[in-house]
């Protein structure tokens, strides 16, 4: 099991900027972020492979969010540009070794995002 930690979040008008981090205890081939807001399902929002540095985004997040790695301290980034409301929930951090929903078996606490209009 990895364990991750996750930073950043807090509540921001919409069109402003925010970034989360996530340690992890020792390196995965897969790190991501998914966020769950009421009401909806668990959505998958960016992951990376930490190999090849490829990446994957949601459609609703494309062109406004990036997700990058520090491979030297096992950690990733999601920086979030032009939030809107709907990007509002909590976001978790999470490892694995696929790049699909049962592929990510560790999860960090989760950290919230506001985005009010």
């Amino acid at each position: 099991q990895v364990q991750l930690v996750e930073s950043g979040g807090g509540s921001v008008q919409a069109g402003g900027s925010l970034r989360l981090s996530c340690a992890a205890s020792r390196d995965t081939l897969y790190m991501g972020w998914f966020r769950h807001a009421p009401g909806k399902e668990r959505e998958a929002v960016a992951a990376i492979n930490t190999d090849d540095g490829s990446t994957y985004y949601a459609d609703s997040v494309k062109g406004r969010f990036t997700i990058s790695q520090d491979n030297a301290k096992n950690s990733v980034d999601l920086q979030m540009n032009g939030l809107k409301p709907e990007d509002s929930g909590t976001y978790y951090c999470a490892a694995g070794i696929a790049c699909s929903p049962d592929g990510f078996s560790s999860w960090g606490q989760g950290t919230q995002v506001s985005v009010s209009s």
